[in-house]
């Protein structure tokens, strides 16, 4: 709206308690805490990710990862579902409650209130401020996609489905099983109605 003035980080931290608080394009945006399903997504893919590449038990290490980080983006300001710092890159937490050094990886975990917001607006300023990548995954038709950022843009490198053992950049050197992130869900097949699975999603 003309002569509105852009959000600031006030506005986030007056935001009330139950919602997650994001400056997008100058505006405030919220949306619900994430469901059960959503959130214990979240929960299993940082576990997965967490022993190989932060602690180097079974992997490489040289991470640190962060569930549900501020991250400041210029004058954007966003919460990623999960991000990733190559460990020499982030020298240790930040004097605020947002980081200003952007990951290298990022993960949005889509549902009803946030999917075309993850998809649009988040992923163009991920893409622009040249986080090199992100990961979209809907545990409502549990799947895994992954994208790698060329020039600002975002390309699709790989699709994963609850029958596929994941092996996606930047986290190749293990695979997982992708079922995994759903402990509470059966694999839901390709023909299968996932109507089921949006209930409680918000």
């Amino acid at each position: 709206m003309a002569g509105k003035r852009p959000a600031t980080y006030a506005d986030i931290e007056a935001a009330p308690e139950h919602l997650v608080a994001e400056i997008i394009d100058g505006e405030l945006m919220t949306h619900p805490r994430p469901s059960p399903r959503h959130g214990g997504t979240a929960n299993a893919l940082s576990a997965k990710l967490t022993s190989p590449f932060q602690w180097g038990a079974g992997g490489p290490g040289g991470w640190i990862f962060f569930v549900e980080p501020e991250v400041k983006f210029g004058n954007d300001l966003l919460v990623p579902d999960v991000a990733g710092w190559h460990r020499d890159r982030l020298p240790g937490y930040p004097e605020r409650n947002f980081f200003e050094i952007k990951p290298d990886w990022v993960c949005e975990i889509l549902s009803g209130s946030t999917e075309r917001r993850d998809r649009t607006l988040k992923s163009r300023i991920y893409g622009g401020a040249g986080v090199p990548h992100m990961w979209l995954i809907d545990p409502r038709l549990q799947i895994l996609e992954a994208f790698e950022n060329d020039r600002g843009r975002w390309t699709k490198i790989g699709d994963w489905n609850s029958d596929d053992e994941v092996r996606a950049p930047p986290f190749d050197a293990i695979s997982f099983s992708l079922a995994d992130l759903w402990p509470l869900d059966p694999p839901l097949g390709m023909n299968e109605d996932p109507t089921p699975y949006y209930a409680g999603d918000r």
